[in-house]
């Protein structure tokens, strides 16, 4: 009996200490295993709070894109990275940034791959410099994947290097998604001596793609609200400079009562109207318009300004005076783009004012004494369509005939082709209109009534052009 008890009592004392030591080891374990994941969300923190670093201060892409990719590399424990950005215009993938540990994930050309042990240097230009094609490598192929890939040694896609010292033993490679956006790819990768990646190891880069993606978005929106801000600033300074340009007040001149005005649809205008002092009796006033809108046609305006005060000053003639500005303005001016103008040259002494019309809206006569108005419409070639021979046969000065009470009024087309929120233009007809009822006062009276009532009919409609006015009344 008793040695039986003594056989039961060993046999019970080693089961403990089998069972001691297997849960020991499944502790063991289980330290292990929650010691690695901690690590693993050490460096996925770590990861997720260098992406929000890096958003703290004024953000440079090439910084992010490192950030992006040697954190993805700590996370997964990779032996080198890549990232590779689309290039809308293009259609293409171009590298942003390239670890120098990591493999070739697309397709390297023989003469490259010749040259690796001699000169290593010409590999990592060719990945940095050459653009991926939709489907090219492994890289081409992750672009427009639904789901990341994970590549391993003995794939086919890794056969082109297997007899080289570029061998690629294990690769991951996550399309960029955010939204509706494919921005480009993300990519790790083990040489032939690393661990392969695991199912595990690519749903954890799947994370880190996705929120690389979600910062690199945000990057692009940040970068271009950046950029938003800093074409405003300059084309407030645009606008500005164009307002010392235009005149702010019209001249006092004997004998005439003048009023203009510019309203530019967008910060800078195309339209350009001017004073300019030709000699002791006579005044020039100009009216022009230039194709296009914004920037373009205010840098064309502007040159314009210049090259008509160099030809107009100390020149009683219009015509002369327009014909010297085309044949100077042509060779500059670009194919698709042309400067109507109408200037006029005003006589103190004789009252007499000389029109000459390149291309431009007709101006209006206000006959006072009849109440009438007529089109002031002599032939005319707008600036910059011609060299001079055309251009020099058709423009002529032509006298408008005015007396006391009458109006001359010039206009750019921003006026007539205003439109409402229905689409109807405000129109010749309703200009006349308002001429008509405000001619009894001085012209700064019916400038003002003319674009009350523009503005009045297009109501909250955004205007769609400049609208510029010149009134010259004979007193």
């Amino acid at each position: 009996m008793v040695p039986f008890l003594f056989v039961l009592l060993i046999a019970s004392w080693v089961s403990f200490i089998l069972i001691y030591q297997r849960q020991s080891r499944l502790i063991a374990t289980a330290r292990k295993e929650h010691e690695d994941v901690r690590v693993e969300e050490d460096r996925v923190f770590d990861f997720l709070h260098g992406l929000g670093e890096a958003f703290t201060g004024e953000i440079r892409s090439d910084h992010l894109h490192r950030l992006i990719v040697e954190g993805a590399m700590r996370v997964i424990e990779a032996h080198g990275g890549a990232l590779y950005l689309e290039d809308r215009v293009r259609n293409l993938l171009v590298n942003r940034y390239i670890s120098k540990s990591c493999p070739p994930l697309i397709e390297i050309p023989p003469h490259i791959l010749a040259q690796v042990d001699s000169t290593p240097q010409a590999l990592q230009s060719y990945l940095r410099l050459h653009s991926v094609q939709p489907g090219e490598g492994l890289v081409g192929e992750a672009w427009h994947s639904p789901e990341p890939l994970l590549v391993n040694s003995g794939d086919p896609r890794l056969e082109a290097l297997r007899d080289t010292t570029l061998r690629t033993g294990s690769a991951m490679l996550a399309p960029l998604l955010y939204g509706t956006q494919n921005l480009g790819v993300l990519a790790v990768a083990e040489g032939p001596m690393g661990m392969p990646f695991t199912v595990e190891d690519l749903k954890v880069f799947k994370g880190v793609a996705e929120q690389s993606a979600f910062a690199l978005y945000n990057a692009i929106i940040y970068s271009e609200a950046n950029e938003k801000k800093r074409l405003d600033s300059d084309l407030q300074v645009a606008h500005e400079i164009q307002r010392i340009l235009l005149p702010s007040t019209a001249p006092e001149f004997p004998g005439f009562d003048i009023a203009g005005l510019n309203i530019p649809a967008r910060q800078v205008s195309g339209d350009y109207f001017d004073y300019i002092r030709i000699d002791e009796r006579r005044l020039g006033v100009a009216i022009a318009d230039v194709s296009g809108k914004g920037v373009p046609a205010s840098l064309i305006m502007a040159m314009c300004r210049s090259v008509l005060h160099s030809h107009a000053t100390g020149n009683a003639s219009p015509s002369d005076a327009l014909k010297k500005v085309n044949r100077q303005l042509f060779p500059d001016i670009k194919e698709d783009m042309f400067i109507s103008m109408a200037y006029v040259v005003i006589d103190s002494d004789t009252g007499v004012v000389t029109l000459c019309r390149a291309g431009h809206d007709a101006p209006l006569h206000y006959n006072a004494a009849e109440q009438v108005i007529t089109k002031v419409k002599p032939p005319g070639m707008a600036l910059g369509i011609d060299s001079g021979a055309v251009f020099d046969r058709m423009a002529k000065d032509f006298e408008v005939v005015m007396t006391s009470g009458d109006v001359l009024i010039m206009y750019t087309d921003g006026i007539t082709e205003a439109l409402d929120a229905k689409g109807a233009e405000f129109g010749l007809t309703r200009m006349i209109q308002s001429i008509h009822v405000s001619a009894s006062g001085g012209a700064r009276t019916m400038i003002d009534r003319i674009t009350d009532d523009v503005t009045s009919f297009i109501g909250p409609t955004p205007r769609n052009d400049d609208i510029t006015l010149i009134a010259i009344r004979k007193k």
